[in-house]
């Protein structure tokens, strides 16, 4: 061990008439933990954000979607067979997309209507968690020992999501009734479609404006509530990677030329996951400011020492030690405090962001209250994902501050002249 840097361990330790001192250097460790703990446990948070919403989003939707100008793609088998041999798909499916009215009683709701091929939707989306019912009733009718009441087994089913299902009172196997607005010329005019369904599945995404607002339909039912024959809206598309799903649809735009586009995820989600990044830069940025206030007391500390230990630096010069040896004693000192409360603060936030929903879920049990109402916010809890790079820019950059921060009061420290300093002493 250097003697610069047994005399900077020396000096963090408060004799009697130090203490103020020691109080000053106890803060600044405790501002950089905290700091660096906040900066760790939101940017987690974000990160989780980021995750649960593309998972989630990326279950419910696909990675491209195809589709037709006119709305319309009337020879689906033969573009499907292209989209599959395209390089870099995994999976396509056809659907159908519309929009209707689902009633139940009294009840009444605007829906989205999807009608899916369950033979191969699987491969492309996901519904998430199916809390009652199976996917598989749509195509196929559910056993006799299922529940169902005989004079509902000749009735299409239909899947929705529980919180849709949760405002229109819906139960599985009871019936509804699916009002489309594409209406039917009748002497009186035009009137709205109305087919009787029965539930066959209530699904959870864990996405509250899916699981309020979506309802699926096999294909060929909703084909033929539509009127659309063997017409659908277009084709869901899985890639394998999806950070290159961009590069996939221009080469099937490319392949199949006009009048067919296609859409990739990124682009249909672009505002909410650029919103979430500039919200990720923003706070890290606001965050970092408490680590800024934590280093100016490093530098309160170092001056205050300094100070205080002008004779002790007269006596180490007199005996040979040169001005850089007495810049890197305060140097020494500095980074001691700031590695000490950056490693505290990197082990409490780490602590905090692998255990949040646990913390989280205490907390709403203790106070009675829920931290992410999902009638409000896109999820119902509290995500978290540790990015080690982010922790080592965190980590680096408390260091750099901390750093930063003692070569002022260090200078000043090498620069003292001995004579002046023991002339009265």
């Amino acid at each position: 061990m250097s003697y610069e840097l047994f005399i900077g361990r020396r000096y963090l330790r408060a004799r009697r008439k130090q203490v103020f001192v020691s109080v000053i250097t106890l803060l600044s460790i405790a501002g950089i933990l905290l700091g660096v703990a906040a900066l760790i446990i939101v940017l987690a948070v974000m990160n989780g954000f980021e995750t649960d919403l593309r998972d989630k989003i990326l279950g419910i939707n696909s990675h491209i979607v195809l589709m037709e100008y006119s709305g319309v793609m009337r020879d689906p088998d033969r573009i499907l067979e292209r989209v599959r041999r395209t390089e870099g798909v995994v999976a396509a499916t056809p659907f159908v997309y519309a929009q209707a009215m689902l009633k139940s009683g009294p009840r009444v709701s605007g829906v989205v209507l999807r009608g899916m091929d369950t033979a191969t939707a699987s491969r492309v989306i996901s519904l998430g968690r199916m809390r009652e019912g199976k996917l598989a009733y749509l195509d196929a009718p559910p056993p006799p020992a299922s529940g169902l009441s005989g004079d509902l087994r000749g009735v299409p089913g239909i899947v929705v999501g529980k919180e849709l299902a949760k405002n229109l009172g819906l139960f599985l196997f009871e019936p509804l009734y699916v009002i489309s607005p594409a209406g039917t010329a009748t002497p009186m005019g035009m009137a709205p479609r109305m087919k009787k369904f029965v539930v066959v599945g209530i699904f959870d995404s864990g996405f509250y404006e899916y699981d309020s607002t979506l309802a699926y339909l096999s294909l060929r039912d909703s084909q033929e509530l539509l009127q659309m024959g063997g017409s659908v809206t277009g084709i869901e598309i899985k890639v394998r990677d999806l950070y290159r799903a961009d590069a996939a649809a221009k080469r099937l735009e490319q392949a199949l030329g006009y009048p067919y586009w296609a859409r990739h995820w990124m682009e249909m989600n672009k505002n909410l996951f650029s919103a979430l990044k500039l919200e990720k830069r923003v706070m890290f940025i606001i965050l970092s400011l408490i680590v800024l206030v934590a280093a100016f007391n490093i530098i309160t500390t170092l001056i205050m020492v300094v100070m205080e230990k002008t004779k002790d630096i007269a006596v180490l010069k007199s005996m040979g030690a040169t001005s850089r040896s007495i810049m890197r004693i305060f140097v020494f000192q500095g980074l001691i405090i700031g590695a000490v409360g950056t490693l505290l603060g990197c082990a409490t936030g780490l602590a905090v962001a692998f255990n949040l929903e646990k913390i989280s879920t205490t907390i709403e049990t203790l106070f009675g209250f829920k931290i992410l109402p999902g009638d409000v916010y896109y999820l119902s809890a509290l995500p978290s994902q540790v990015n080690y790079g982010d922790v080592a820019v965190i980590v680096a950059g408390s260091l750099l501050i901390s750093l930063l921060s003692t070569l002022y009061p260090s200078y000043r420290a090498g620069r003292l002249d001995p004579a002046e300093t023991l002339r009265y002493e």
